[in-house]
């Protein structure tokens, strides 16, 4: 057995500085754009295993075998999603499918900015909902790559716009792990984030617009961004607070999509944008071709479902995969749970991040028929059957897709090595106590743990389950609300979703623009550190000043 160490070198700062050294290395590394996301993501985990054993402590064995769990975990589930979304849009590629579903959006509308609301906003709330985990920034990114918009747009664009409703992804998952580690009551803490989430979900829809198109290019639109905006803000707050937080997504991006489609039926822009690029210097626009005028004529009824058919499979599918009732069966059927040996329960967590001490599980659940990605899979087979693609054809595109993902799936198992291992090690403990010793301003470095934890973790749930206990008990020790704080650890985590290197390279590999992972990054870094600010000072106002301290749940 084996205690974590959260204060190895006896100063706090020295510490800290040393936890920060794997994260701030892979971050510096892909930002310069001069190596390559997979070997940066390499050099980092190398750097991690050091850390952890010369400085933290940790026994080398259980150190590699921490950093080979976070391997395979990157494999599955989230490379696994990763494969399967960009083998569905391959084959809706092939078969022309896609191209249809291109003259269905342009009978929206032509104006890249409204197709941005539409695909990236509301579309990828929807997914996120649905299955979360890489998902929606796969799809929106695709399609938008697809519609013609440059590769750092769709990229970028993707990253930005699934922010607000990542906090209720795949059917509330970051809230129910936020309960099982605090012990409050999830539907108090759905509740509560969804007091904090839609001043953002009104917020990020301009936010977005204006990056895409400057500010001139967002006021112009202003009536179509507050639309999606609201009908996506209310339901968010209703359904979190009256209904439950397991489905405040998919209800609340379905009202969105629905009121704009409707809305655009009464109102179009005066000056139609139909720049695929971003606005000022994109220098993605240089590796892109000039974009094929987007055929708008009107679809017959047959031509539009077929156009639609793949993504209806999706979405049923993963709204099926998404539901506890179907976990249950699939893995009553298929479950392989395999402890790590000589690491599974024998590293424990300690005072101050755990009210007692408490050993850390390191399981591999393979639960194969449960995994999001088998069901993203199941649809792009029944897609393919029903689009008239042979089992052969499928098989040879399958195999392409792989060649095609291998670079990022290297990259992604890295990531969550790097992961894993600082969350066993106690180094990213040691990184969120530094956070907790801000006193009267912890409600605003709080918050920015949250974010910090999706950044290190690529997951707003592995974020709640990290920092969320710390969270409590740092709070109650100043006096502040502990649902307050539990929450805000996971509406400020949304803001870091879109800078963590796993999303990135999701991004870059459903965009086709490999290497390019450190221009991604530096595009939406500061969009991430000024959204999460924002936040905070929300959770600031809601800590101290009247009338936002009302809001607060007991």
């Amino acid at each position: 057995m084996w205690n974590q160490i959260y204060n190895p070198l006896g100063s706090a700062a020295l510490s800290t500085l040393a936890a920060a050294i794997p994260v701030v290395t892979l971050l510096v590394l892909i930002a310069s754009g001069k190596v390559k996301a997979h070997l940066a993501a390499i050099i980092a985990l190398i750097l991690a295993n050091l850390v952890a054993i010369f400085v933290f402590t940790m026994p080398a064995n259980m150190s590699i075998r921490a950093s080979l769990l976070g391997v395979v975990t990157g494999v599955f589930p989230i490379g696994w999603i990763v494969l399967n979304v960009i083998f569905l849009y391959r084959i809706t590629v092939e078969t022309g499918r896609f191209e249809l579903l291109q003259r269905a959006i342009g009978g929206v509308t032509t104006d890249r900015r409204l197709q941005l609301l539409l695909i990236a906003f509301a579309f990828g709330a929807f997914f996120e909902g649905a299955s979360g985990f890489g998902t929606p920034v796969a799809i929106t990114a695709a399609i938008l790559i697809g519609l013609g918009f440059s590769p750092l747009a769709a990229s970028g664009l993707s990253l930005i716009a699934n922010t607000a409703p990542v906090a209720y992804g795949a059917l509330g998952t970051p809230i129910q792990g936020l309960a099982s580690v605090t012990g409050l009551d999830p539907y108090t803490l759905g509740a509560m984030v969804g007091r904090q989430l839609p001043f953002f979900s009104l917020l990020v829809p301009f936010w977005l617009i204006w990056a895409f198109a400057g500010f001139r290019g967002m006021m112009q639109i202003w009536p179509a961004i507050l639309v999606t905006g609201v009908a996506f803000a209310i339901p968010q707050f209703v359904i979190s607070n009256y209904i439950n937080p397991w489905i405040v997504d998919i209800g609340a991006s379905l009202i969105s999509m629905g009121c704009l489609i409707l809305f655009l039926k009464v109102w179009q822009p005066k000056e139609l944008w139909l720049s695929p690029k971003l606005r000022g210097n994109d220098e993605s626009a240089a590796t892109m071709k000039p974009p094929k005028p987007m055929d708008t004529t009107k679809l017959t009824q047959p031509q539009l479902w077929g156009a639609l058919l793949p993504w209806i499979i999706v979405c049923i599918v993963m709204l099926i995969w998404g539901t506890g009732m179907f976990k249950s069966w699939a893995n009553a059927i298929f479950v392989w749970n395999y402890p790590v040996p000589e690491l599974d329960k024998m590293i424990m967590k300690v005072p101050p991040v755990a009210a007692r001490p408490t050993p850390e599980a390191a399981v591999f659940s393979f639960t194969y028929l449960s995994f999001t990605g088998t069901g993203m899979l199941l649809a792009a087979l029944v897609s393919g059957v029903l689009m008239g693609i042979s089992p052969a054809k499928m098989i040879v595109e399958y195999g392409r897709t792989i060649r095609l993902c291998a670079i990022s799936l290297i990259t992604i198992s890295a990531m969550l090595a790097i992961g894993t291992l600082t969350r066993l090690s106690g180094v990213d403990a040691t990184l969120g106590l530094a956070f907790a010793a801000t006193g009267v301003l912890y409600p605003f470095f709080g918050t920015l743990l949250g974010w910090l934890g999706v950044a290190l973790t690529g997951s707003d749930t592995a974020s709640n389950v990290l920092f969320g206990n710390l969270q409590k008990i740092t709070s109650e020790q100043l006096g502040l609300s502990p649902i307050l704080m539990s929450a805000a650890n996971s509406s400020g985590g949304v803001m870091g979703k879109m800078i963590d290197a796993q999303s990135i390279v999701v991004a870059s590999t459903a965009t086709n623009w490999y290497g390019h992972e450190g221009t991604i990054l530096r595009y939406v870094f500061l969009h991430s550190i000024a959204l999460a600010c924002l936040v905070g000072v929300l959770v600031m106002l809601q800590a101290y000043v009247y009338p936002f301290t009302a809001m607060v749940l007991k």
